[in-house]
């Protein structure tokens, strides 16, 4: 497919953001128009329809209050009674004004009832109640009775059903608004718990279509790159997904190629070197033995004939054919470390030091020297190569000895998952400024007339112990001599067990 054809993952991510941002910006939406109607529900019952019922209380306490004192005044003449009813009349009008404003904006059809009332509470007053005090004035006594009392009754009866019916007309408005303002209270709790709801379903959609389409196929290009770096490189990488995972894939896939492509060429190079080695085993000392041989029987046949010089001439010949055998026998023993492979076992250090001083007897017994060594581990790998790197390190030590005799000391410690083996010896020391030279094959520090040797054992134990998972290095400030340290990975006991069994 055309990676041109695939929507990278930065895109999916944009959709999904923006699928998610617009459904919630909806939701949002719904939720902020019901609580616009939940404000102006409230404040209809609140600001508006309570306040107006008070309103009408307030009316209906000053008619009250105005047919209280005019019959206390027509009993008692008192003029203090007259004041309720002349305040009265006073609170009558705002509370009629109060309510028409109140009533204008909710319900203005109930106006013409506030209007019905004022002209009841007229009628009663003129009809009734102004001739009642009239009369007390002219009189100037108590009336002993309020004169038509049923007209005056009639009356002011006419005024508080008027009232009531305001009333009962606000109740229901109240009543109303209460039921739409639990009706709008309800739709927001509804709407609020669907967009809970709705953000749970769409994150779960979003995290379920990224995990489809964006982290399945890494986890997919993960595997078989795992694969691959596992050694199967005839494994081609091929993920579908988003154009990022897919360029990916692409780019895994051609270094797998490459890989494979420098595997064959490595392949072909260490032929090569296998026939190589073998003409330097076979065809290259083939000669050397010969020109040994022969210089070595002249030595013999012509021995006396010749003078100090001709024997000095032959005796350099057969040394240097000898040294040549010897390095092209060190050199392919360091070729052959890691590419021609054994199988690995568990093998005891201790066995290793003990053959090594059994080969290196003569020595020690020469230059009476003594080998001093802990309990050494056992660990996985090659003996003869592991031995050779014990072998090199504590010939080194005997070769390289001051004027006392030679003491070795060959410890290990565990540090982490790691063993870290210590030889040290007492000899001349080596100058720290030297301590990545001496690793380096062919790099000596000396001339090979005052100590002989090929100058690869050292660069033989670095390849061994990293063959074997370790380092190795020169460790400076130990005091007199030489201190080499290296690693070797710890095998657990079970292994260990399994093993010995």
């Amino acid at each position: 497919m055309d990676l041109r054809a695939r929507w990278p993952a930065s895109r999916l991510l944009v959709a999904a953001v923006a699928i998610l941002i617009i459904v919630s910006a909806g939701a949002i939406t719904g939720i902020a128009v019901a609580m616009g109607s939940l404000s102006q529900a409230r404040e209809r019952l609140l600001d508006r329809v309570v306040p107006a019922q008070q309103a009408v209380q307030d009316l209906d306490s000053a008619l009250i209050n105005q047919e209280t004192g005019l019959r206390g005044f027509a009993i008692t003449a008192h003029q203090d009674f007259l004041s309720p009813y002349l305040d009265g009349q006073d609170a009558e009008r705002r509370a009629e004004d109060e309510t028409r404003a109140l009533l204008a904006e909710i319900r203005p059809d109930l106006a013409g009832e506030v209007d019905a009332i004022g002209r009841s509470a007229t009628d009663w007053r003129l009809q009734y109640a102004e001739g009642i005090i009239a009369q007390v004035h002219l009189s100037g006594a108590a009336l002993p009775t309020l004169g038509d009392v049923t007209r005056g009754k009639e009356l002011f009866d006419r005024v508080r059903a008027a009232v009531a019916d305001l009333r009962g007309d606000l109740d229901a408005e109240a009543r109303a608004a209460r039921q739409s303002l639990d009706e709008v209270a309800a739709e927001v709790v509804w709407l609020s718990l669907g967009l809970g709801v709705l953000l749970v379903v769409i994150i779960a959609g979003v995290a379920v279509v990224l995990h489809r389409i964006v982290i399945a196929p890494l986890a997919v290009l993960a595997a078989q790159a795992r694969k691959v770096a596992s050694g199967d490189y005839a494994h081609a990488v091929d993920v579908a997904g988003p154009r990022e995972t897919v360029m990916l894939a692409h780019d895994v896939d051609a270094m797998r190629q490459r890989i494979v492509s420098d595997l064959k060429e490595l392949q072909r190079s260490n032929s090569e070197l296998e026939q190589f080695a073998y003409v330097a085993s076979h065809d290259l000392q083939e000669p050397l033995r010969k020109v040994a041989s022969f210089c070595q029987l002249l030595e013999r046949r012509y021995s006396g004939q010749l003078d100090e010089r001709g024997e000095q001439y032959i005796q350099f010949a057969v040394d240097g054919a000898k040294r040549m055998q010897v390095l092209i026998n060190d050199l392919l023993a360091f070729s052959r470390v890691g590419r021609i492979t054994r199988e690995q076992t568990i093998v005891d250090c201790d066995e290793l030091v003990a053959q090594v001083e059994d080969s290196y007897s003569e020595v020690i017994e020469r230059t009476g020297a003594t080998i001093v060594r802990t309990d050494l581990p056992r660990v996985r790998g090659e003996a003869s190569l592991l031995g050779g790197v014990f072998g090199n390190l504590v010939s080194n030590a005997l070769k390289f000895h001051g004027e006392d005799p030679p003491v070795v000391r060959i410890s290990a410690e565990r540090t982490g998952e790691l063993w870290t083996f210590t030889v040290q010896d007492n000899g001349i020391g080596i100058a720290p400024e030297y301590a990545e030279r001496i690793f380096v094959i062919f790099q000596r520090l000396h001339h090979k007339d005052d100590y002989p040797g090929t100058g690869i054992g050292l660069a033989m134990c670095r390849k061994i112990v990293e063959y074997h998972g370790g380092t190795i290095w020169l460790e400076p400030g130990q005091g007199p001599g030489t201190t080499f340290k290296f690693t070797l990975p710890v095998v657990e006991e079970e292994e260990t067990g399994d093993t010995d069994e």
